[in-house]
């Protein structure tokens, strides 16, 4: 039996998680890093810088969200998979790259963007509502990685 379609089809939803997840690991422990020099000064500070560090781990989120649909859809989380040809597994493969890549690079950026903005709630800690928007704008570039592969992944069935 050829199994390459399934498996070129796991390894997408796989690399969705994986890219996405690494993305967001790396983005939490810089925005981290900031927030921890920071709180060593001022501790009240925490509870508004934490929402700055949780902002970068929502990709990893969405990849892991991408993982368990396909492999949902594919039969393999219940243990009977599907048998795709190796054409039907490239496309559940494209499907699940867009928040794979895009999760990936937003969350470093979105560290980036939260970390400058931890430098704005550190001097002006009433203004953290600004702070937080910045970031929250990188967000919406992985929300539609999420949206595409959601939609391209629904279309397969």
């Amino acid at each position: 039996m050829n199994d390459y379609g399934i498996v070129l089809a796991v390894f997408g939803a796989v690399l969705a998680a994986l890219l996405a997840g690494i993305g967001s690991a790396k983005g939490v422990g810089l925005v981290g890093e900031a927030v921890a020099g920071v709180v060593t000064e001022d501790p009240s500070k925490f509870s508004k810088l934490l929402i700055l560090q949780l902002l970068p781990g929502t990709q990893g989120l969405y990849g892991l969200l991408t993982a368990v649909l396909a492999m949902s859809q594919l039969g393999v989380l219940s243990g009977t998979p599907a048998t795709l040809t190796l054409v039907q597994g490239f496309q559940y493969f494209i499907a699940c790259m867009p928040i794979a890549f895009v999760g990936y690079f937003s969350a470093i950026m979105q560290a980036k963007t939260a970390v400058a903005a931890v430098g704005i709630v550190a001097k002006r800690p009433d203004q953290s509502g600004k702070a937080i928007s910045l970031p929250a704008m990188v967000e919406t570039y992985a929300i539609l990685a999420l949206l595409i592969s959601i939609l391209a992944i629904n279309a397969l069935k």
